[in-house]
This record gives C-alpha cells, structure tokens and sequence, in this order.
C-alpha cells in the first residue's frame, strides 16, 4: 500500500475504526506480551508494530520495502515506543529457529504468492510453545467484494490479493505443523462510514459467534511445546 493511501486511511473516520477494531482482537487474541519477544512480518509503516511495543513487548518488525521502514522507525521514535527493525522477505526470515515467542502477520498471506512457505517460515521462527496470530482479508464480506470488483478493473493490490476463509486458514496452520487454537472475526459493516459509527460498538460479540460476513480474519496458533506433557503454560 503506497504511503500516501496509508495516510489518507489512518486519518478517515473509517479507517480509525476499523483499525482499532482490528488492532483489538489481535490484542486479544495474544494475551499478556509483557516482556515477551514478538516478530511482525510485513510490519509496514509499524503501526501495529509500535502499538505491541507500549505493550511492553519486545518487538522486532520486518518488511520488503525501506521506505516503510523508515516510517515505522519514525514512528517509534515519536510515540517513545522502541522496536528493532530489518529489511528482509517474509519467504526467507533471516532469523534462527525458535527465536520468538510470538510472531504476528497482518494482511501479509493475501498479497503473497507463497503462502504456504510464509506461515511455515513463521512457524520455523516460533518457539515451542510460542504463539502466531494471523490477520486475513475475510472471502466472505461486502468489503471483499468491492475489493474484487476493483480487481477485475486492474486495481493494485487487489488485482492479484487473496481473500481467505477460515479452512484455509486452518489448514496452513495445520501444514506447518501448528494448531489453531482461536478463530475470530472482525468489521461486520460495509465500507461506509455511517455504518461502521452503527455496528462497530456490536463487533466483539459478532465475532465471538460468527465468521461469516467479517471483513477481517484473524487466528491464533500455538506450536507444540518441547515439554512431554504438551501443555502450552506460558501464555495462561
């Protein structure tokens, strides 16, 4: 997304909402990251980079584009938050195995033509008993569907994105040796305004009941610790 259409979005009515909505449930979905290491693949412009980090997490983000991150390096700085960043392909992190207890991708699968290899890269950087949240484009939303219409006519990036539904979601997770452990949905409304002002306060409870019609998806994962018992402990 060019730097220029991140700006106009953060700064829509419309944006702030859905942002925040989705920034929630990925909070949620991660639990306590105090002190805890966390990988933001695709991190961006660092937005939710730096929201993990004044959560006390100890965040690196990663991106293809230097641009970004220089804006996300910018942002730490101004919002006091500190992350590390490295430029670097979400198909080859140049990390160790089992390096963080969290990693994190939001709307990095839709644009990526290997997403199988990306979440078995993430897995490979995630220690046993770690956490990965994923947040998708939804298949099945009315956002979806303008996305596509606007793809059909050539518009970048949505030309050539990916919209998932929660199997699929699952079954990578699966593949990469990962079990889904969560499975939420966010953004109910249609891209308007007005309607994100009406249903946005209804958010949580939707996707605590439903998928279908989310806009955002998004899924935790665990990987299976070392330990005989196979208890994840940490995160409870």
């Amino acid at each position: 997304m060019p730097d220029n259409t991140y700006q106009r979005w953060r700064s829509s009515a419309l944006g702030r909402i859905t942002d925040g909505l989705e920034q929630a449930l990925l909070f949620d979905l991660a639990g306590q990251v105090r002190g805890r290491s966390l990988l933001d693949v695709g991190c961006g412009d660092g937005a939710l980079a730096v929201a993990f980090a004044k959560r006390d997490a100890l965040v690196t983000g990663l991106d293809t584009d230097p641009s970004m991150l220089a804006q996300a390096r910018a942002r730490s700085i101004e919002q006091s938050a500190p992350i590390r960043l490295v430029l670097g392909r979400a198909e080859q992190l140049p990390f160790v195995d089992a390096q963080f207890d969290f990693v994190m991708a939001s709307t990095l699968l839709c644009l990526v033509r290997d997403r199988v290899r990306v979440v078995s890269e993430m897995a490979r950087v995630l220690k046993p008993g770690g956490r990965l949240l994923v947040g998708e484009l939804g298949a099945w939303s009315l956002w979806s569907l303008a996305r596509r219409i606007r793809g059909w006519a050539g518009a970048q990036p949505w030309r050539e994105a990916h919209f998932h539904t929660p199997a699929e979601l699952r079954r990578m997770m699966a593949k990469a040796g990962l079990r889904t452990i969560a499975m939420r949905g966010s953004v109910y409304y249609p891209p308007l305004t007005w309607a994100a002002r009406l249903i946005a306060p209804a958010d949580q409870w939707l996707g605590r009941r439903t998928t279908f019609g989310a806009a955002f998806l998004a899924a935790a994962a665990v990987k299976p610790a070392r330990e005989r018992s196979g208890e994840d402990t940490r995160f409870t």
